[in-house]
């Protein structure tokens, strides 16, 4: 085991809201000597892991780092029943096909993290239907009675859901029972997750001390948020963020696109920078820094971690081609129609847009440019056979007659 009193300190600061019952018993235990088992868990609703993931997943990696056992929890089952955790309606459940569908690449995501490969700490990779697949009625019986309604109704979501005189139904209450009889299944010491799942992580912090008689620690580490409108940054639910197996290019233009204030959070809970480095980057903020440049060094950082340095120095080399020096990739894709009338369909149709309406917002908030003429067209019938800019970073060459 590792002791590194460094190590521990970054451990226990970096990323993290709050531990439970305390840091220093945290602390106390990572002295102690004994070999820890973590674990982290995600329920696969969708195919990808985002980046708002990726900080349990650096944090699990520093605790593989000082020689603990870690474990990658995957939610196949828990899945199915849908997690409630910061949900204004009943989040639409999921066949097992469609989660087993979700799930095929997720070690793979995971893995530009987490290594796996090791051979003298494996890392354990588990799926939760192991064993909550085999609980009884009985056993389901047993795990309520540790918890009452009250406790239940005491989340914010389901007395968000009451006020509004929306259905609240009784599967959902079975959720944070299963998820913390994973701690009881795991013999976990440590679960960790963001802060939306601090009354789950709890509920097995109460198993397993009702089953085993010993305490589990729980991390909740910090959300992406934008610090001014307190927005996720990145959700599943919503469908928006930067997942983790994205191409190079549209993973560097995603990260272009998040908020300035955002920044520095960004480079703490989503990279791997030293504090160090992220303290001369904070500085040269403050200083007068242009955030675009910033934005680069994280967008070129994120893409690194999970595609490498190669593909990461190609990716910004094209962006800045394509952004600031306004040029013209190579590969443009060439459209033929016979009129500018056909314009709009084509658009739809090869999905450069999602429907006609977008089409004309585009024209109308000057989103198309001629970049032979570096000129706006604002009207169908201003289209002739030159390559245009559709959006921020769209192209297309057009051959009209």
């Amino acid at each position: 085991m590792d002791y590194d009193e460094e190590k521990i300190e970054l451990l226990l600061e970096r990323s993290i809201a709050t531990i439970y019952p305390s840091k220093d018993a945290l602390r106390e235990l990572l002295r102690s000597g004994k070999k820890l088992r973590i674990y982290v868990g995600i329920d696969p609703t969708a195919t990808y892991v985002h980046l708002g993931h990726s900080t349990n997943y650096f944090i699990l990696r520093r605790f593989h780092e000082l020689g603990h056992k870690i474990i990658v929890l995957i939610g196949d089952f828990t899945a199915m029943i849908g997690d409630p955790s910061d949900k204004t309606s009943m989040r639409v459940k999921l066949t097992a096909t469609e989660v087993q569908k979700n799930l095929e690449t997720f070690k793979d995501q995971i893995g530009k993290i987490i290594h796996f490969s090791d051979k003298k700490n494996p890392v354990e990779f588990e799926l939760n239907s192991k064993w909550l697949a085999k609980l009884t009625f009985e056993n389901a019986v047993e795990l309520a009675s540790h918890f009452t309604v009250q406790q239940m109704l005491e989340r914010d979501a389901f007395q968000k859901r009451l006020q509004e005189e929306k259905p609240l139904y009784v599967h959902e209450f079975f959720y944070p029972l299963m998820q913390g009889y994973d701690s009881v299944a795991l013999s976990a010491d440590i679960e960790l997750g963001g802060t939306d799942q601090t009354f789950n992580m709890l509920a097995g912090r109460t198993l397993v001390r009702a089953y085993q008689n010993r305490e589990k620690l729980v991390i909740t580490t910090t959300l992406l948020e934008n610090p001014v409108t307190g927005e996720k940054l990145m959700s599943k639910s919503l469908g928006t963020g930067i997942a983790l197996n994205e191409a190079p290019a549209d993973m560097y233009g995603k990260a272009m696109r998040l908020p300035d204030e955002a920044l520095i959070q960004l480079f703490v809970d989503c990279t791997d920078l030293d504090y160090s480095e992220i303290d001369r980057i904070r500085g040269a903020l403050e200083e007068g820094e242009n955030p675009r440049n910033i934005k680069m060094r994280l967008a070129w950082e994120i893409v690194r971690i999970y595609h490498g340095e190669k593909i990461a120095d190609a990716t910004q080399k094209d962006f800045i081609a394509k952004f600031q020096k306004k040029a013209v990739p190579d590969n443009v894709t060439e459209y033929t129609v016979l009129s500018t009338d056909e314009i709009a369909d084509l658009f739809v149709k090869e999905k450069i847009v999602s429907s006609k309406t977008e089409f004309r917002r585009f024209l109308e908030n000057n989103a198309i440019t001629n970049l032979e003429t570096n000129t706006k067209i604002n009207y169908p019938d201003e289209f002739i056979t030159v390559t245009y800019k559709v959006g921020s970073h769209t192209f297309v060459r057009l051959i009209i007659g």
